[in-house]
């Protein structure tokens, strides 16, 4: 299968150890949590494939800080991406997820 890391400044980001920075295998998103100063910089995806042995990069993201101290008006919301019906199989698991954000 396809494993995901990420790198911080064309360096592997290391998160052993970590409990503010998190890499999803299911997604391969990457969550931060109170983000710092020192996280400022360019994050880019790296997906792997194992069997394969073949590896590829995502578009470079930047991370800037905003200097102001000024997050905008986000109203806290739930936003939760299900489609219009989940069908399936008896005793198979099934996922359902929902994510939150708000100030």
């Amino acid at each position: 299968g396809l494993s995901y890391t990420w790198t911080f400044n064309n360096a592997t980001l290391a998160l052993e150890g970590d409990g503010r920075r998190f890499v999803s295998q299911q997604t391969g998103n990457l969550y931060l949590a109170k983000v710092e100063p020192w996280d400022e910089g360019t994050y880019t995806c790296v997906v792997t494939n194992g069997d394969a042995q073949q590896r590829a990069w995502g578009p470079p993201t930047p991370l800037t800080l905003r200097r102001d101290g000024v997050m905008g008006e986000y109203e806290p919301k739930i936003e939760v991406h299900f489609p219009e019906t989940t069908y399936a199989a008896k005793g198979s698991a099934v996922r359902l997820e929902c994510f939150a954000l708000g100030k």
